[in-house]
Parts: structure tokens; C-alpha cells; sequence
């Protein structure tokens, strides 16, 4: 269920009375927050403590902003409710070359923005990599030894990565990708993002896809990426997740399908 802290269209209304809120319609799979889609905004509601997180999420949004990044600025704030722009789109079901090249300009141009970007949060400490490989050990003892090199996994600090750059956390309007949902970004590997992204973009083809992702990255990006730097970081990435969901879902059938990657 996408949603934890219910609101009525009414109520919402009268929380942002200088927006024109016509419908107001639930998500039905967000994991963490509460998340609304309204005919032009997306309305939020964070279930989790993360003031400083929120902040430093609209710093950053600003600046892509500025950059020409298809990615949504928070419009307005009241308590603990937040209405962001809409993105225009749709989520892809198959992959296509042209997807990747938009992915690719995307990231290598993000990157090139946050490189050297000073940001307080590191995206691997808001995972406790050895607790959580412990709280899987009694009841998935088989992924617990799969995942166990995970306690000594590092991440050089490039600069601001998303992290989580999933289809479900794109959009595609033709060839125009939007990115969303960086609230839970930090400072970490270019390469471990770029990774994490073609675990989800590049399930079937992934010899002619890698090779044009990283054909079209590399032109632009802060530096360039090697095929064999990338692999390891792939592993990395389908380990972290496989972890993640099997956290999140306490079963291990979305980690099954990122076990072929390790």
C-alpha cells in the first residue's frame, strides 16, 4: 500500500489554498512515504524524521533545475505535507536504445553538476550494511553468505549520486527522461550510480546497451568509465539491493531477480 497517512481532496485544499487541486488520487506501491498524484503536483508526505534530508533534497533540485534536468522542484510546504511539480510521462515497460542514450546524457550531466558537491549526507551510511546482513542471517541464511562481502563494501566519494535510479523512479516523455525521488541521495560512487541504473535499464541486452550507455556517458561525464570498473560496481549494486529488498519485503523474490548480476 503506497499510502500511510491518509487525506481527503478537501483537506488538501485547505493545506495549499493558492493551488488549483482538482483530483487527488493514491499510489498504491510506494514502500516508505505517502505519495499523492494530483492533475499537475505530487503531493508528499514523509513517514520518516528527515528534516535535513528534506532541505538539502531542495537545494539540490534547485540546482539540477538550473542545469535544464527534467527533475521536479518542491513548489510549496505546510507542516509536514509537500507539493512537488509533476512530471510529464510514463514508465517504460522495454527498454530501447533511445532510453538508454537519454539515461546516459542524463547522468553524465548530473554528475558533471554534482561532482565535488558538498553534501552532508553519504549514501552508504543511512545503511548499516552489518546489522542488516545480521537481522537476514536466522531466516535467510543463504543470502546472508551471498551478501556477506557487503561488509567490507566502500564507495569512493565522487560527489552527489541518486543511488536508486530505477524505472520506477523515471519518467519518459519520447526521448525526455525525468528523474525523481532523490530525497534518500548522497554523496558516493559515479560509478556505483551508473551501475544501480543499468541493473534496471539493461536486463536483456546488456553487452550492446553497456556499451552504448557508456559510449554516450563518457563524452560528457566528470570522467570517464571503464567496462571492467563498471562490472564490479554491477555486482556491488545487485548485492546492496538484493539486501534491500529483502528487507523491505521479508521474502526473497525481488532479490531473485538481481541474484543473476552478482
Amino acid at each position: 500500500m503506497g499510502v500511510k497517512t491518509p487525506i481527503t481532496l478537501k483537506e488538501a485544499q485547505v493545506l495549499f489554498p493558492s493551488y488549483s487541486l482538482i483530483s487527488l488520487t493514491p499510489t498504491q506501491d510506494g514502500v516508505i512515504d505517502t505519495t499523492y498524484i494530483l492533475d499537475e503536483f505530487i503531493l508528499k508526505h514523509y513517514e520518516r524524521d528527515i528534516e535535513q534530508k528534506i532541505q538539502a533534497d531542495k537545494k539540490l533540485l534547485t540546482l539540477l533545475k538550473k542545469t535544464g534536468l527534467n527533475v521536479p522542484l518542491c513548489v510549496a510546504q505546510n507542516g509536514t505535507w509537500f507539493l512537488y511539480e509533476k512530471l510529464h510521462g510514463k514508465e517504460i515497460k522495454n527498454t530501447q536504445l533511445f532510453h538508454i542514450q537519454s539515461l546516459a546524457r542524463f547522468m553524465a550531466k548530473m554528475h558533471r553538476t554534482t561532482h565535488q558537491y558538498h553534501s552532508k549526507q553519504i549514501f552508504l551510511q543511512q545503511y548499516d550494511l552489518n546489522a542488516s546482513l545480521k537481522s537476514i542471517k536466522s531466516d535467510f541464511y543463504f543470502y546472508y553468505k551471498k551478501l556477506l562481502s557487503l561488509r567490507n563494501y566502500k564507495q569512493k566519494n565522487d560527489g552527489f549520486i541518486h543511488g536508486d535510479i530505477f524505472k520506477d523512479n523515471t519518467l519518459f516523455d519520447k526521448e525526455k527522461i525525468a528523474v525523481f525521488d532523490f530525497i534518500d541521495g548522497g554523496n558516493g560512487s559515479f560509478i556505483f550510480d551508473v551501475a544501480v541504473a543499468l541493473l534496471a535499464f539493461n536486463p536483456s541486452k546488456r553487452q550492446l546497451y553497456t556499451n552504448v550507455f557508456l559510449n554516450t556517458y563518457n563524452q560528457t561525464a566528470p570522467f570517464k568509465i571503464t567496462l571492467s570498473k563498471l562490472h564490479e560496481e554491477v555486482s556491488c549494486g545487485a548485492k546492496l539491493y538484493s539486501l534491500l529488498r529483502i528487507l523491505t519485503h521479508k521474502n526473497t523474490k525481488e532479490a531473485k531477480k538481481l541474484a543473476r548480476f552478482w
